[in-house]
């Protein structure tokens, strides 16, 4: 006997639900129970709670129960992506059996579902599968435009590019001839010659028509002149960030290296790569790092430097000792920058020859563009809680095996990263663009 159709697009539904929520909310548990309540006739609720790190959602008479761990509570971010989650998949179900929206949206079910989501959470308005399409709709089409770029070449050479979406239907510009921002457009020969989404993006109305061709840098130097941003994003982008300060505008980039990036509220939000989404929740971690840390200016610059190595496809091994006493248990005699030449058992420097260029710095009088270089070298940047320099390049020491073994060098920088996290907050950047942080474990992912 064949399923009814409700039933089997509700199972459909539900398990669209629960790969969204632990794809999105990777760090979370989640767990399935049944439910006799209203959402078994299909309205998705989330149920209040005191507890914050619980996260109930209600559907088709199931509670999806997700947790994290009690030092890490679900953040602003987070919440709002489940609701996001759960918006657009309420509607989508509630769609496939009006018939009019059916026949009057045909882009409804066209393209990633996820662009939906991510959409859905820029718009910030409750999600609705109307006749019109909303904002989050035509967020999630700039988004495939960009998607399907990322896949394609010009002239030989990777394509970037970039667009700043209207949050609100400001004054500009406008003309009768006006096209909408598509695939369509992208048949035009010049079309991706004409910004690169770094330095220059297309300006879209809020109805998804394309205004204009803007200088990103005049345009955020317009809303913020000091560029300020409300989260540490990398500073190739910071003014992209800073474009969206204050309104509900939207930037969304293809960066070089293929990667998509969201800007929105003055922050990095999303960014796709290896085929998937990402919630960055930028501040959420950086507040985590600077209370491991301490100390605002270093963690800060180390967290900056991390940021535009994982931009640059760079990678870097940033670690804060809390007991600078402890550096003997991790660094190799040799390779200290804090000792003397007898200690380090190279008394005429011809083992190591350029650490004098180092000796004695802090983070303080080191510049920006020189911590990038420091930290793209093989091994680890190891600093104090002062700031001070105590290795760079360094291969880490760490216990093989149980303890009391005998102590021998590893290259392999998680495993550095971890050895490294029992004596302090580390920051690890591989060239695939993810950022980790560990204490004694990992706490987070970028």
């Amino acid at each position: 006997m064949p399923l009814p159709p409700a039933f089997a697009a509700s199972a459909l539904y539900d398990s669209l639900l629960q790969s969204a929520l632990q794809r999105f909310l990777a760090r979370a548990t989640l767990e399935v129970e049944a439910s006799l309540t209203e959402s078994s006739i299909g309205q998705l609720s989330i149920e209040p709670t005191d507890d914050p790190c619980e996260l109930v959602l209600r559907w088709f008479g199931t509670r999806h129960i997700l947790h994290v761990p009690r030092t890490q509570p679900f953040t602003a971010h987070e919440l709002r992506v489940a609701r996001a989650i759960g918006e657009v998949l309420a509607a989508r179900y509630e769609a496939i059996f009006d018939s009019s929206i059916l026949a009057a949206r045909a882009d409804l079910f066209q393209g990633q579902i996820e662009d939906r989501y991510v959409g859905a959470f820029l718009d910030r308005r409750p999600y609705q599968a109307g006749i019109e399409r909303s904002r989050a709709d035509r967020l999630a089409s700039c988004i495939e435009v960009l998607r399907v770029a990322a896949l394609s070449s010009y002239e030989s050479r990777a394509i970037s590019s970039g667009v700043l979406c209207l949050g609100d239907s400001a004054a500009h510009r406008r003309t009768q001839v006006a096209r909408l921002y598509g695939q369509p457009l992208t048949a035009v020969k010049s079309f991706y010659r004409l910004c690169d989404g770094v330095r220059t993006v297309f300006l879209i109305g809020e109805d998804g028509l394309l205004l204009d061709i803007i200088d990103i840098v005049h345009r955020a130097r317009e809303i913020q002149p000091m560029l300020a941003v409300t989260s540490p994003c990398p500073s190739a982008y910071r003014q992209h960030a800073a474009a969206t300060l204050g309104s509900r505008d939207t930037c969304i980039v293809l960066s070089p290296s293929h990667e998509i990036k969201v800007f929105a509220e003055g922050a990095h939000v999303f960014t796709f790569r290896n085929a998937e989404w990402h919630l960055l929740d930028v501040e959420a971690k950086y507040a985590h790092w600077l209370k491991a840390v301490g100390s605002r200016p270093i963690a800060e610059k180390l967290f900056q430097c991390a940021l535009d190595m994982a931009d640059a496809r760079q990678g870097a091994l940033l670690v804060v000792l809390r007991d600078a006493e402890a550096a003997g248990h991790l660094v190799a005699p040799i390779d200290r920058l804090d000792t003397s030449a007898s200690v380090r058992g190279d008394s005429d420097g011809t083992r190591r020859p350029l650490h004098y260029l180092l000796r004695g710095r802090t983070l303080v009088d080191v510049d920006d563009t020189v911590l990038m270089a420091l930290a793209s070298l093989d091994g680890a940047t190891v600093v104090d809680r002062a700031g001070r320099l105590i290795a760079a390049g360094a291969i880490l020491m760490h216990p093989h095996g149980e303890i009391g073994d005998a102590w021998v060098s590893e290259g392999a920088r998680t495993t550095a990263a971890q050895a490294a996290g029992r004596f302090g907050p580390v920051l690890k950047v591989s060239t695939d663009g993810m950022m980790t942080c560990y204490d004694g474990a990992r706490l987070w992912e970028i």
